[in-house]
């Protein structure tokens, strides 16, 4: 590790650097687990690329270093930045509202102002490390005003944005009292990426509704300051996980094995049920609780025969919503186990931890059907993750059709998670199903992850990122 202040011809801006610091890491810092740092790492490594972001610890001061061939430059953040621009306006403004309201977004000025405050802090940073006509690739939803703060300061640089989260319908985007903001700092972006052609849709709607810009074909005119027009590029560029990795992972004996002793471990039950998802209310976790509930008290299911295991890795503790959904799951099961427990088997196993890698893909292994029923996601990986992970090819997907993974796993038991008759019934279809045609469902759901992997997700945007240099 080293101090670089190096002009970098890639640079990637997200909320968070892809490392995370830690007092016993080598160096203080140890790569962070997730698929984003694991498709665009191998991009920054082959061209000297920087990644800005901030480090994760609030007032963290820490001067630009490399780590693994790529330059991190760190963006500090006091404590206040962290509970205005990140707890407040990003999570409890933003995330509530693009996910269809399903909890109610708060507005306040001071969260906005610290929006503003934090972005344009992001594109100074990128503008400073970025080499002459460059190409920065913006990340997500708490760094909307970038683009448009970046092309401000460094009108020579190529610049992408890929949304990871969905963009809503014009009649709920229209709530938000900065909406042409937000807006007009998206389409400082050459290529702007969406998860699902929906998406993309509804942000062309805004941008006509709103700006009055003329739309077509997923091209923006943007009007120039000097009367001059660009074209931004909005589209679908659906992001996925590196499937070859997880099929990998999938065939260690240890992995195999530890997939076997998880079964034991919870009574060697002829179905386990299993479901992953951060703590959020966006996930649908009640509405799976509910519907297995009622499987139970109605006998279409019988707890010797079947477990559900619940993963609710722990997200956003300080945020009221998220305090209350976790002590409304946790007193629903306990009231369902209390139930229908016997003795030697457990309705559901709730897991509020989160899991290494290697263990995920055992409980993959080790799971009968996969319940993925959220009210809303832009993609949900974990649906892609379980599939990739299936080397047997056995195993059901439940898939709620509000996530963006629907559109790509076709061959999934699809679901719409409000309507709890329909979701008992989709569970046992999956339960039920033979395995002639669970190997039939499963080989068509693995050539699609492993055909469109996460490689060919950053693959395809650059290579559109590069057509906008090309046509300059």
């Amino acid at each position: 590790m080293s101090d670089t202040t190096a002009e970098a011809d890639v640079i990637v801006v997200s909320n968070r650097l892809p490392v995370d610091h830690s007092d016993d890491a080598e160096g203080g810092w140890r790569r962070s687990p997730g698929g984003l740092v694991a498709a665009l790492e191998p991009v920054l490594q082959s061209t000297g690329g920087a990644w800005v972001g901030w480090p994760g610890t609030a007032d963290l001061e820490v001067a630009p270093f490399a780590f693994d061939g790529i330059s991190l430059v760190p963006v500090t953040l006091s404590e206040e930045d962290v509970e205005l621009y990140y707890e407040g306006f990003s999570n409890d403004t933003i995330w509530p509202l693009y996910h269809d309201v399903i909890s109610p977004p708060a507005y306040h000025r001071e969260w906005w102002d610290a929006y503003v405050r934090v972005n344009e802090r992001f594109a100074q940073a990128a503008a400073s490390v970025a080499a002459p006509g460059a190409t920065v690739w913006v990340q997500d939803y708490q760094l909307q005003l970038v683009p448009r703060l970046l092309r401000e300061l460094r009108p020579d640089v190529v610049i992408g944005y890929f949304h990871h989260i969905p963009f809503p319908a014009y009649g709920i985007y229209s709530q938000l009292p900065w909406r042409r903001q937000v807006l007009e700092g998206l389409l400082g972006a050459d290529v702007i990426g969406f998860q699902r052609t929906t998406d993309a849709g509804n942000f062309a709607t805004a941008v006509r509704r709103q700006l009055g810009l003329e739309t077509k074909s997923g091209v923006v005119r943007v009007p120039g300051p000097d009367g001059s027009e660009r074209r931004a590029v909005a589209k679908a560029y659906p992001i996925s996980i590196d499937a070859a990795l997880y099929d990998e992972i999938a065939r260690r004996p240890e992995v195999q094995e530890r997939a076997r002793e998880i079964r034991e471990s919870l009574g060697n039950p002829r179905t386990i049920l299993f479901g992953v998802d951060r703590l959020d209310y966006t996930k649908g976790i009640m509405h799976r609780l509910k519907a297995y509930g009622e499987l139970l008290a109605e006998h279409r299911l019988d707890v010797e025969d079947v477990t559900l295991v619940q993963v609710a890795s722990p997200s956003r503790e300080r945020v009221a919503a998220y305090m209350q959904l976790r002590d409304e799951i946790e007193l629903t099961v306990g009231r369902i186990n209390g139930d229908h427990d016997t003795v030697g088997h457990t309705a559901i196993r709730y897991l509020h931890h989160s899991y290494p890698r290697e263990e995920m893909v055992a409980l993959y292994l080790a799971a009968d059907v996969m319940l993925v029923t959220a009210l809303r996601d832009g993609m949900n990986l974990v649906a892609k993750e379980y599939v990739a992970s299936r080397i047997d090819g056995r195993g059901a997907l439940v898939l709620s059709e509000f996530t963006g993974a629907a559109d790509e796993l076709a061959q999934a038991v699809k679901v719409n998670p409000h309507d709890i008759e329909g979701l008992k019934d989709a569970i046992m279809t999956a339960v039920q199903m033979a395995p002639a045609e669970q190997a039939r469902r499963m080989r068509a759901l693995r050539r699609r992850v492993r055909d469109h992997d996460v490689a060919d997700w950053s693959r395809r945007f650059l290579s559109d990122l590069d057509a906008v240099r090309g046509s300059r």
